[in-house]
């Protein structure tokens, strides 16, 4: 929103300068991105009286003026403009000027053999629009012509300040010259003055139509009002003109600035059609009926003021006259309709198009306007009938215009809403004010400043026991909704450096939980073990073949449009772009969140998922120079290692029904008893989509049970054990048993049988061979024995080893080979 503040100071008054009040304005939340003095446009440029103009003795296109510009003698100016004659007063460049508008510093010189003291400016030069093709003449641009030697920039406007504000989506009341002036008047305390708003003196309903009823319904309005007796030829006055300049828009004629001049000053976007033109365009006399509201058809060709061909389909909102499509709804007219030099009578449009509606219809047409960029943050419904009464007004007094018949559609406005406003939540939010003496107490703000600041912004305050309730003005109901926001708005007003620290009493340091411990460790080891951290989103695009992926409501784009369910596909697509770049490998890991439709809405749930792919090696002297990527075993033992780092004990099931995973070589990893997740081999059909070679291996944990293991106290406590001095005494136990049968069945049923002399059991052999049989293994262990209070003898061990032996015998039936 670009500010003139000249314009502002009619509305309210400024006393500060114009960095102090930009510096003010920031600190509320009105962000100043650029603050341009105009006055440097001319600085260095009188207004100068041409005395007499002679033809150039050596150039048929140039003219010698003898111009006064209050000095003792006057100047001699070579000019080239074809508009100048004696008798005008016009803005004078003297030498040492500089123009930034061209990037022009005036010097004495001589053209063609004639000294020249000075440039006589066009408009262009002073950073302004003109129509005009030569120098400015000031006769025909103010009513008063000043004395030679006065500075131009008054007389031409430039004495003028533009503040570029940002403005938020919370308050779309910035985005009119009312709106900052109420809150230029609520910081400074400054009396307002503000231009009389009536709403038109005849207003009639207007009946329904389907898209109207519909519109009405979620709180919008539509009014039309028939205006006779223009003259669409007519320029605006230069006040006018240069107030749209100053706030980045175009003159066009006086129909269409007053309508744009309303939009800067009151918010509420307007539009006018050709009355005539409507007519011509639908064949028959048009009345306030005719026009309507609905959809656009699909393929429905539009052509836009700015000269664009569109082609609509149903996303766009378009207002019809006899079921024409004349406008697209709150974004832009159509040229067919539009105010030109010919117009002599018109229909004034006034309406509060809903901001979902003017979204889409912006969004699909690649249209942004000022009118949209409005809409879409949402305005007051009060200011709807009130602009158009402006607008009628200017209409009638600056054109002569007649005004006919406003007719209106609209739904019954709801009951201004009341929040209550809490003393006590108040106080507790911002805390006491800061001593403005050394030897003050802190206190908390009084309620006669807590009235003042609301009231400043024109609320109405009813005192209760416990605080206020307040009725928000209609200008900020779309931002003052809650408690909280009438709080947030009285420290704003007061100033947020006002307020003393409200921490607690005694304040205590903050630490890590147990679980965000673990969880930090298990990043570390992970890297440790070779493998980097990645982060992907967690929106996903849509999959026919995942019917658990939830949708958003407003996505950005397809590509994420969807909550993910998983963490795997996107790795696999980060390992294909590795190994594409010419990478000998990727590993990766995640610890994400994955999204799964219930019965209570949507499940969220931690994974840790990853791949290991290729090799990791900088360098393969080592193998002589040849690939060595990891086995299934030596790929699954880094989890075992990462595992027991961690304290857990963890136990392997076969898995063959997961899609993803290579039947044959796939696991599920048991801690506890429960499934932490898998481990195993990617799929063939997998590695060839992705193109991927096959030692690829993906895992897949549940980190919160993960976690859960990991800070049992009697794992995450370390436990004090004396060493033991007592030698161990090792022992082999080979064993047939069927291909079928986990080595992990039977290492638990050692570690049960073994008990309390075994201290470990490892499998250090497995055996395949023809003469064991087609579905026969032989598997062996190493079983370590230590005694607690002595050296184990011979007999002892064996008691233990031979009731470890029988318990195998008897629960899996094998058979022993030694």
């Amino acid at each position: 929103m670009r500010v003139s503040l000249s314009w502002l100071k009619d509305l309210v008054q400024v006393n500060e300068p114009a960095d102090q009040l930009g510096d003010r304005l920031s600190m509320a939340g009105f962000e100043v991105e650029e603050l341009e003095d105009l006055s440097l446009l001319a600085q260095g440029v009188v207004v100068g009286h041409v005395l007499e103009k002679t033809k150039h003795p050596n150039a048929d296109k140039l003219s010698v003026c003898t111009v006064d510009v209050g000095a003792e003698a006057p100047l001699q100016i070579v000019c080239g403009a074809p508009n100048v004659r004696a008798g005008i007063h016009v803005p004078v460049a003297m030498v040492g000027a500089v123009l930034p508008a061209v990037k022009l510093t005036i010097k004495a010189g001589e053209l063609r053999g004639v000294s020249s003291q000075g440039m006589i400016c066009s408009l262009a030069e002073l950073g302004q629009t003109s129509a005009v093709d030569g120098i400015a003449i000031l006769e025909d641009l103010v009513s008063e012509v000043p004395a030679p030697g006065v500075s131009i920039a008054p007389v031409l406007g430039l004495d003028d300040t533009v503040l570029e504000l940002a403005i938020t989506a919370n308050r779309p009341d910035g985005l009119s010259m009312t709106g900052i002036a109420r809150e230029v008047a609520a910081l400074t305390g400054s009396d307002l003055s503000l231009p009389d708003t009536p709403a038109p003196t005849s207003c009639e309903a207007l009946t329904p139509s389907a898209g109207f009823a519909e519109a009405m319904q979620r709180g919008g309005i539509y009014a039309v009002t028939e205006v006779m007796q223009l003259d669409g030829a007519k320029r605006s006055p230069q006040w006018m003109q240069q107030r749209l300049q100053r706030a980045g828009v175009n003159p066009v004629n006086a129909v269409v600035d007053i309508g744009n001049l309303v939009m800067l000053e009151q918010g509420q976007p307007l539009h006018a059609f050709d009355a005539d033109a409507l007519e011509a365009l639908c064949g028959q006399p048009i009345k306030a009926a005719d026009f309507g509201l609905r959809q656009a058809h699909d393929q429905e060709p539009f052509r836009g003021l700015d000269g664009r061909d569109l082609v609509l389909d149903s996303r766009v909102q378009v207002v019809t006259c006899c079921d024409r499509a004349v406008a697209i709804a709150g974004v832009m007219g159509s040229a067919n309709t539009a105010v030109n030099d010919t117009t002599q009578r018109i229909w004034l449009e006034s309406a509060l198009f809903t901001p979902t509606s003017v979204r889409s219809s912006s969004r699909a047409t690649g249209q942004r306007t000022d009118s949209s960029s409005r809409y879409e943050k949402g305005l007051p419904r009060e200011i709807t009938l009130l602009a158009a009464g402006r607008a009628l007004s200017l209409l009638k007094t600056m054109l002569g215009a007649e005004i006919g018949q406003t007719w209106q559609c609209a739904a019954e406005p709801a009951p201004a809403p009341v929040v209550e406003l809490r003393r006590n939540a108040l106080h507790q939010l911002l805390g006491p004010l800061a001593p403005t003496a050394p030897d003050a107490e802190a206190q908390d703000l009084d309620d006669g400043r807590v009235e003042a600041c609301l009231k400043s912004l024109g609320c109405s305050l009813t005192a209760t026991d416990d605080g206020w309730e307040v009725i928000v003005p209609p200008s900020r109901r779309l931002d003052l909704l809650r408690e909280v926001d009438l709080i947030e708005e009285v420290a704003r007003l007061v100033g947020f450096d006002h307020f003393e620290s409200h921490l607690p009493d005694p304040l205590r340091p903050g630490q890590l939980s147990t679980a965000q411990q673990a969880e930090r460790r298990l990043r570390q080891r992970l890297c440790a073990f070779g493998l980097q951290e990645v982060t992907t989103l967690s929106l996903t695009r849509a999959d026919d073949s995942d019917a658990n992926r939830i949708a958003i409501s407003n996505p950005l784009l397809a590509e994420t449009s969807h909550l993910r369910t998983a963490l795997w596909q996107e790795h696999l697509e980060i390992c294909q772009r590795n190994l594409q770049a010419s990478q000998p490998g990727c590993w990766l890991f995640e610890i994400g969140n994955v999204f799964s439709p219930d019965s209570s809405g949507v499940h969220q749930q931690s994974r840790l998922g990853g791949v290991i792919c290729g090799e990791r090696r900088l360098s393969r002297w080592r193998t002589s120079g040849k690939t060595a990527p990891l086995s299934y075993f030596e790929a699954r033992g880094i989890f075992t290692a990462l595992l027991s780092s961690l304290g857990i004990d963890s136990m392997d099931r076969r898995l063959s029904d997961d899609v993803r995973l290579h039947p044959g070589r796939a696991a599920t990893v048991v801690v506890e008893g429960k499934p932490l997740g898998c481990f195993g081999q990617l799929h063939p059909s997998l590695c060839d989509d992705f193109e991927l070679p096959p030692e690829t291996y993906l895992f897949d944990f549940d980190t919160a049970l993960l976690l859960n293991a990991a800070t049992r106290n009697n794992r995450w406590i370390p436990q004090f054990k004396t060493y033991s001095t007592l030698p161990a005494s090792e022992r082999d136990l080979a064993m047939v048993v069927s291909k079928s049968l986990p080595s992990g069945d039977l290492l638990q049923a050692i570690r049960k049988a073994g008990k309390p002399l075994l201290e470990s059991v490892e499998l250090i052999d497995r055996f395949e061979s023809d003469q064991l049989g087609a579905d026969r293994c032989s598997q062996a262990f190493r079983l370590r024995y230590r005694g607690k209070d002595s050296t184990l003898t011979d007999d002892q061990i064996q008691r233990v080893h031979e009731k470890v032996r029988q318990a195998l015998i008897k629960q899996f039936e094998v058979e022993l080979r030694s």
